[in-house]
């Protein structure tokens, strides 16, 4: 195992703003920690034979414009941040090949459209959970990985790596509080009718959500995610009270006056 690439590679995330970096091993792809689990097909050496490390990078949603979902600040914020995600997937990828392990980057996504996936509710690659297996989280009743840091509003980005580097140890404990706000806040009740642990969100009705509101410029929803009291940010931005997102509650009026008017604009 190689800590020196692993240093490297710690290092080089230090130098992009790269809070969350995990290191997983190939090979735990095909010892599942819970079923359902990734088709063998879905699994990393399945996609780049030469695989035998998976890194994965995360950037953080930032709350304060999650709020303002769906609109196009969030919109803006999302394409950002998955713009950073390739960017920095590819150079430390290259950075790894340049050094004797040829390494690949795996987008953050993986499907060409909403409309698509509609169609087809699923990308070749899980980067959730591959950020599972690194360390960085656990499932939530959303099926969103949930993060100390930044709860689920963190995206991901992985490394398929030819190097032999040592892995985070998976959490043993569990971020989600199972308070249902998410299940409670989805417009559409894509989260409703299933059972904790086993939820999974219904993807195509999420999908069509996804994609009306891409047609108004104002993709994606992030209900789901905003709501959600896990996660160190929350301190961070003074959001520690969730009853701020209850409408009738006038002590945040000054929130909800500020939330409505950048909704109100940019999209159609």
């Amino acid at each position: 195992m190689s800590d020196e690439i692993r240093d490297r590679v710690a290092s080089m995330c230090r130098h992009l703003d790269i809070p969350l970096v995990g290191f997983a091993s190939a090979g735990q792809w095909d010892n599942p920690p819970f079923e359902p689990w990734v088709p063998a097909e879905f699994r990393p050496k399945a996609i780049y034979p030469e695989t035998r490390t998976v890194i994965v990078i995360g950037l953080p949603v930032s709350l304060p414009i999650l709020e303002t979902a769906p609109s196009i600040h969030y919109h803006e914020l999302y394409r950002t941040v998955n713009s950073l995600l390739d960017m920095h997937g590819y150079r430390i990828a290259e950075a790894l090949t340049r050094l004797g392990h040829p390494s690949i980057w795996i987008p953050r996504d993986g499907y060409g459209s909403i409309g698509i996936l509609k169609e087809r509710p699923v990308a070749f690659f899980s980067h959730r959970h591959a950020a599972y297996l690194a360390g960085l989280g656990t499932f939530g009743i959303n099926n969103m990985l949930l993060t100390p840091e930044f709860g689920p509003r963190v995206r991901f980005a992985s490394i398929f790596t030819s190097a032999e580097i040592t892995p985070d140890p998976i959490r043993q404990d569990n971020l989600c509080t199972r308070c249902m706000q998410c299940v409670n806040a989805c417009p559409v009740k894509a989260l409703e009718g299933h059972d904790y642990p086993e939820s999974l969100t219904e993807k195509k009705t999420c999908a069509a959500r996804s994609e009306a509101l891409n047609n108004r410029f104002i993709s994606p929803c992030g209900l789901c995610i905003k709501v959600c009291p896990v996660g160190e940010d929350r301190k961070r931005f003074g959001r520690e009270d969730m009853a701020m997102y209850h409408e009738d509650d006038t002590r945040f009026s000054a929130y909800h006056q500020a939330w409505k008017h950048v909704r109100s604009y940019g999209g159609r």
